[in-house]
């Protein structure tokens, strides 16, 4: 970590939080003026604002595991948090995680491997997962845009407090961690 930075999880938060709401009063501005105007840039507009929450989050858990990945001496950071989260007996916090990483890797790459596992454990998870047979659910959103993962506020701020709960475990059994 260069000299002078701040933690990862206290930039992070800090990014969420002015990205949330910056991203949400653009949304309000834009709802505000569909009242008036119909006008196609209004509806791109809210697309471009739920498509962005989406970018954000996979962005703020692809940066955590470079930081994972140097912090922890792995080639694959988030296999290595896992792992050390099983070691310490930690297997609620290592689910919740592993949750998110599908989450993520659906965010990124679509159907595959990972949106099947979450679709099997869709009903328990905090965060929506669409099904194929769900699609025509968004039918009338004109703000809606095509991700298998409903990457709404809650999912960001959850994707954070993630990162926080994994940063801190880690640093009770490995002090020196730099997260």
């Amino acid at each position: 970590m260069p000299k002078g930075m701040h933690r990862f999880t206290e930039l992070a938060d800090r990014a969420a939080s002015f990205a949330l709401t910056t991203l949400n009063e653009a949304h309000d501005r834009t709802v505000e003026a569909l009242q008036t105007s119909g006008a196609t840039r209004h509806v791109k507009n809210l697309q471009m604002i739920r498509l962005s929450k989406a970018i954000f989050a996979v962005g703020m858990f692809s940066i955590f595991e470079a930081m994972l990945q140097d912090d922890l001496g792995a080639s694959n950071g988030f296999k290595a948090a896992r792992n050390l989260l099983i070691s310490m007996d930690e297997s609620e916090l290592e689910a919740r995680f592993s949750n998110y990483y599908l989450a993520i890797n659906v965010l990124k790459h679509g159907d595959g491997e990972s949106y099947r596992k979450l679709l099997g454990k869709k009903l328990e998870l905090p965060f929506k997962v669409v099904s194929k047979d769900e699609e025509d659910e968004f039918e009338g959103d004109v703000s809606a845009v095509a991700t298998l993962i409903d990457a709404d506020d809650a999912f960001i701020e959850n994707c954070g407090a993630i990162i926080r709960d994994v940063t801190a475990a880690i640093q009770r059994v490995r002090p020196g961690t730099l997260l």
